[in-house]
């Protein structure tokens, strides 16, 4: 289950003029049951989506969807190097400040996965604030104005979309961490850095120790040389008096270096393991809105109820009034079938077909076999040799009974105890019967001499 899918259940439903006995037909061959919608709905849009003319719908819109995907992320993962190569400056004059790359992979990605928490709550709200202020929604309206050539006739669902915005800010933001990280660990293999912290709240070392361990919490058992000791914390303090870094600073050079260590597990954990949570969280979310945009599409509940839905309405419930006995010399006439038979065949028609004209008449069976029609003889000839007991077959009135007809009936017959041939009309016509149609198959019913041949009339 995809946006693709859905898009072609979209399109397929628009031009869909099948009949309910079509779709019941569906229905009794699928291999999943009522229970199952979304996978019903599935099976028939795989079942169906060759009628769909090239390029799809589902076509068209998803690589307008890749194209903005991919260019975003490509331009996240850019504003991520260059803000890490901004934040990670250092011209000798005066050190990397910390408190700066802290606030981007830690405090700034807090932040906003808890406006996109919130965001979540409210994402099937057509008018969800905190989705539309994302930086994702007006970076993809500023460059869909490039894409202003595609036209797409096609009105989502709301809370869809906004899960779509959310599963996307999470990919981007994810892509602008990596973009951190790379650039951290490619300045710090190549840069002789000098990390530092300065800031103007009146902060003690110990207190900023306390602070960063609790930072640090998520790793710090398993990788304690990532955390800051109070030694290098002590000794990094740096204020901004004077152009010339002090002595201290400066005879701590190497020591300076290994905050590297905590930040580039600080950018794992914050910006890119926990936001990856919420990534997984957002495709569960969208999963969700796209299961309940598939059963409340236009069309999808009426093409679901014409497949689970019994029709008991397709055999005319008058009685053959027009057709007497009489006007033939055959006897085994039957004006009302059982409600159960051992086999149930149909003469060049389909496995569904019979089923659909068996439940239309409440009847039931143990086996269900196609004859005639697109069959070789020696498939015919295997289905026959499963028959036994009481047989039924269905057979087109409008079709005269041909040789390979009796040639397989007494075939059958060799297997069976009885069987009761059953005429139908066209699909238009309720598939009543005429008295014309009925009385040739009476009559070629009487050349075969047969006790064990019934006609239901």
């Amino acid at each position: 289950m995809n946006i693709k899918s859905y898009l072609n259940l979209y399109e397929l439903l628009e031009n869909d003029n099948s009949t309910k006995e079509q779709r019941r037909t569906f229905g009794l061959a699928s291999t999943y049951s009522k229970s199952e919608p979304i996978k019903q709905l599935l099976e028939w849009i795989e079942a169906n989506k060759h009628k769909l003319k090239e390029p799809t719908l589902s076509q068209y819109i998803d690589s307008y969807l890749y194209g903005i995907t991919l260019t975003l992320t490509i331009v996240a993962f850019i504003l991520g190097v260059f803000s890490s190569i901004a934040m990670l400056s250092y011209s000798g004059d005066a050190p990397v400040n910390v408190i700066y790359f802290m606030a981007m992979v830690i405090f700034v990605p807090l932040f906003t996965m808890f406006l996109t928490s919130l965001a979540m709550i409210s994402a099937t709200s057509m008018q969800s604030v905190l989705v539309h202020i994302s930086p994702t929604f007006w970076m993809q309206k500023v460059l869909s104005y490039f894409f202003k050539d595609i036209k797409i006739d096609i009105q989502l669902d709301k809370g869809l979309v906004n899960w779509v915005i959310l599963k996307r800010s999470q990919l981007l933001a994810l892509s602008f961490s990596f973009g951190l990280l790379f650039t951290l660990l490619f300045i710090v293999a190549t840069k002789d850095l000098a990390f530092a912290w300065s800031t103007t709240i009146n902060i003690e070392p110990k207190a900023f120790y306390n602070f960063l361990n609790v930072i640090a919490y998520p790793w710090r058992d398993l990788f304690p040389w990532a955390v800051p000791s109070l030694e290098l914390i002590e000794q990094s303090h740096y204020y901004r008096l004077g152009e010339k870094l002090s002595s201290t600073m400066v005879d701590s050079a190497s020591l300076l270096g290994e905050w590297w260590k905590f930040l580039l597990f600080a950018t794992l954990f914050y910006a890119i393991f926990l936001r990856f949570i919420l990534l997984l969280l957002s495709s569960i979310g969208f999963k969700k809105a796209l299961k309940n945009s598939f059963l409340t599409l236009k069309g999808s509940n009426k093409l679901l109820t014409d497949m689970n839905e019994v029709i008991i309405t397709t055999i005319a419930k008058e009685k053959e009034s027009s057709f007497h006995s009489s006007s033939v010399e055959y006897n085994q006439l039957l004006p009302k079938l059982k409600s159960s038979y051992d086999v149930t065949l149909g003469w060049s028609i389909d496995r569904e077909k019979i089923m659909l004209l068996s439940e239309s008449m409440n009847l039931t069976s143990t086996k269900t076999f196609e004859l005639g029609g697109s069959n070789s003889l020696d498939e015919d000839i295997l289905n026959i040799e499963e028959c036994y007991g009481e047989a039924l077959i269905f057979v087109k009135s409008w079709e005269p009974p041909t040789m390979d007809f009796m040639d397989s009936l007494d075939m059958l017959l060799e297997k069976i105890q009885s069987v009761t041939i059953v005429p139908i009309g066209t699909e238009t016509k309720a598939y009543k019967v005429d008295e014309k149609k009925l009385n040739i198959w009476a009559r070629k019913l009487l050349g075969l001499n047969s006790k064990k041949v019934w006609l239901k009339v």
